[in-house]
């Protein structure tokens, strides 16, 4: 079932009720992705609670209205677990969903019983190819529009396929083609305040239980997750062997277990 729901700064975004009952169980996407790019693993996840996903402002069939940061995004993923009386809930979340998930855990401890975080760092700051570069140049280049869905997959494809996949999510067709749901110069907003400012505050604040989940081809700093999970107090990190950034679509039963593990 998908509704709308509109934000405490008057932002309508699209959620999907992905089935279950019981504990509520929130999934937040990564960059230039939407809620229904979790549809295998919350296939899975709603025979262990109610399971929402959310399209973040700008990303799928949300509303593409500013501004472009982490604490607002947070507070979307707040006032979603409120209006759909959904709190508190395990939020679980990949790469910048990662992000909004360990912030929203920091300031908003009433709705967040477990938390997630897939391949994601919080401090980007002073390196040298930063993400924000390379989304840039990568984005920069993309073909748009798209003549097909297949021109899609095998742009974003290589060398790791579960991102061609991915991204095939997250176009819509128009009259000249495919083009992505994200527009660019949203989405290099986005990721410009983490090369600005870090979130171990925001880190050093999460009390509830957590599960850091690192890919072995991980975009965060090295180190960076395991040093996340030893300043949490109830933290495990686990890093999986042979994944690449959409570990939960590149090794699925591994991710799955895991999360169930933790659920």
């Amino acid at each position: 079932m998908r509704r709308s729901v509109r934000t405490s700064d008057g932002t309508y975004l699209a959620v999907v009720e992905f089935g279950g009952t019981g504990r509520p169980i929130l999934l937040l996407h990564g960059l230039m992705g939407r809620a229904t790019t979790w549809w295998p693993v919350a296939r899975r996840l709603a025979a262990h609670g109610r399971v929402l996903g959310l399209d973040a402002r700008g990303h799928g069939r949300s509303q593409a209205a500013g501004p472009w940061t982490t604490d607002r995004m947070a507070r979307d993923a707040a006032d979603v677990l409120e209006q759909a009386g959904a709190g508190p809930a395990v939020v679980v979340g990949h790469s910048m969903g990662g992000l909004h998930a360990t912030a929203l855990a920091a300031h908003r401890p009433d709705l967040v019983s477990g938390l997630v975080v897939e391949d994601m760092g919080v401090d980007f700051t002073g390196l040298p190819g930063t993400p924000l570069d390379d989304a840039s140049a990568w984005f920069a280049a993309v073909p748009q529009p798209f003549a097909s869905l297949a021109q899609v997959r095998e742009c974003f494809g290589h060398p790791r396929p579960e991102l061609g996949l991915y991204m095939a999510e997250c176009v819509e067709e128009r009259s000249d083609g495919f083009h992505l749901l994200t527009r660019i110069d949203h989405a290099v907003s986005i990721a410009g305040e983490w090369v600005r400012e870090n979130r171990w505050a925001d880190v050093d604040a999460v009390r509830c239980p957590a599960l850091l989940i690192e890919a072995e081809e991980s975009v965060a700093p090295a180190g960076q997750m395991a040093a996340m999970a030893a300043r949490m107090p109830r933290a495990e990190h686990v890093r999986l062997p042979g994944t690449g950034h959409l570990v939960h679509d590149a090794d699925p039963q591994r991710y799955l277990r895991l999360v169930e593990r933790f659920l």
